[in-house]
């Protein structure tokens, strides 16, 4: 798919489906040029860039491990070999498992939090020296309410969504001066195989004050729309009714 020179560019990491897929299509409709990347589903991608054609978006596939410096650098090359800037990073790529935390064992602890926090934290490097040299970006990192207030049973990814709020701050400080936002959202429970049998059920959303979960739809619109406000960085923004 060609673009338009005058036309934004996304990147959306772990774009192949859940979340990432419907930011790749709302990106799309808002007239983005969209970075679809995988790791490991690339009939996934495909099938994003196959509904980014059917409303009027363009975009390509980019196949990278997030654990990979080598791999990252790789991708944002091939973004800016094509559309020659990167205005938007959405880091929302990631994983999941279920331990407690004295059963959690150490390799599973090294894997979620190289692939959430440390992946991303690749990404954010990888793309920032691009973003200062053409005057500013945006970057959206997808968090979670666990890395805010902590959940039993989910003591590695907790522990990676919490680590990302530090990152997240941090970044926004240090690179404000270059005119580059930095944002984590919190986009609540999403029927995705992330969630898998964790996802609830309507009888335990009771610290859900509107009583029921958020709209992916709505928070891809949220997402969408927060990358483009002009004044707004450093900040940790919550999609559902959980308060915190």
């Amino acid at each position: 798919m060609s673009s338009s020179p005058e036309s934004r560019t996304v990147l959306v990491t772990g774009g192949s489906g859940g979340i990432g897929r419907a930011l790749c299509l709302t990106f799309a409709r808002a007239g983005f040029w969209v970075g679809v990347h995988y790791r490991d589903h690339k009939d996934g991608a495909e099938g994003t860039l196959r509904e980014l054609s059917l409303c009027g978006g363009e975009g390509a596939a980019y196949q990278a491990d997030i654990r990979s410096g080598q791999d990252i650098q790789a991708m944002i090359d091939a973004v800016l070999e094509r559309q020659g800037r990167l205005d938007v990073l959405v880091c929302n790529a990631g994983v999941a498992s279920s331990h407690l935390v004295l059963r959690c064992p150490e390799d599973e602890w090294l894997r979620i939090i190289d692939t959430n926090l440390t992946g991303t934290y690749r990404c954010l490097t990888a793309v920032a020296p691009q973003m200062i040299k053409q005057g500013g970006g945006s970057i959206i990192v997808i968090g979670s309410y666990a890395g805010l207030q902590g959940t039993i049973g989910q003591a590695a990814y907790a522990a990676s969504k919490a680590g990302l709020i530090g990152l997240v701050q941090t970044a926004a400080r240090e690179w404000g001066p270059h005119n580059i936002r930095v944002n984590l959202v919190c986009p609540g429970w999403q029927p995705t195989a992330l969630a898998g049998d964790a996802f609830p059920a309507p009888e335990q959303l009771s610290d859900h004050v509107l009583g029921h979960l958020s709209n992916l739809e709505d928070v891809s619109r949220t997402i969408c729309h927060l990358v483009q406000l002009p004044g707004m960085s450093g900040q940790i923004v919550n999609l559902d009714s959980r308060i915190f």
